[in-house]
């Protein structure tokens, strides 16, 4: 397992009398292939949360929400998923292409469970590869490396209220989403949804979009 842990995390282990725990443990639950459990919650998902780091290797967390099985296990060591549009800044997408590292955690809220996985990602936009994920704007393949189980315990239980109306539906359509409606980005936005305002209800103000998004209808 030593090239599994670094220096600092042998340091801590060594302070806190865990080495040896932390050795069992990564070797029991440590995999580098997509197991048939493995798969079948990673595709029961409609959300994670993935880490990337930039070429400084200053790190970001983004939260990525989709349709159960959004994210899907192509072999046994290779996971994608799609990117949807989003608001213009391609930060994780970026990163990906800046420096490939990235880390996902899958959560079960009503279990409760989590699963991490850790791998090399590259971005695809080949039209048989976004044939897969309809609405997709480029998809992200994972070359896997590691995969684990993490205890639960701390995971607070919770119950999914509904689906966001904003996943793109089986034709890869979605609504406009509604920040892109505020007057102050109006003469920035792409030209795929400057027709689109209008037809979408027109204009509104950035007090209104935030009045909007704290009653949850942003």
């Amino acid at each position: 397992m030593d090239d599994f842990f670094h220096s600092e995390q042998r340091a801590l282990q060594d302070r806190f009398d865990t080495r040896a725990l932390a050795d069992r443990v990564a070797g029991v639950t440590v995999h580098d292939e997509v197991q048939d459990d493995d798969r079948a919650f990673i595709e029961s998902r409609d959300m994670f949360f993935l880490s990337t780091v930039d070429a400084s290797g200053q790190p970001s967390c983004s939260y990525k929400g989709g349709e159960p099985g959004f994210v899907k296990v192509l072999d046994t060591r290779t996971v994608g998923f799609p990117s949807y549009d989003g608001n213009g800044m391609y930060f994780s997408m970026g990163n990906i292409a800046a420096a490939a590292k990235v880390g996902l955690l899958f959560l079960d809220f009503d279990t409760p469970h989590r699963l991490r996985l850790h791998g090399a990602a590259t971005l695809h936009s080949d039209a048989a590869t976004l044939a897969l994920w309809p609405g997709a704007e480029l998809v992200v393949k994972i070359a896997v490396t590691q995969l684990f189980i993490n205890c639960p315990r701390y995971v607070h239980r919770y119950r999914r209220v509904d689906a966001s109306p904003y996943v793109p539906d089986a034709a890869g359509c979605a609504p406009l989403a509604k920040w892109k409606r505020i007057d102050a980005f109006q003469d920035v936005l792409p030209a795929k949804d400057t027709g689109r305002v209008g037809e979408a209800g027109g204009e509104i103000t950035l007090e209104h979009y935030f009045a909007e998004a704290q009653a949850g209808r942003g």
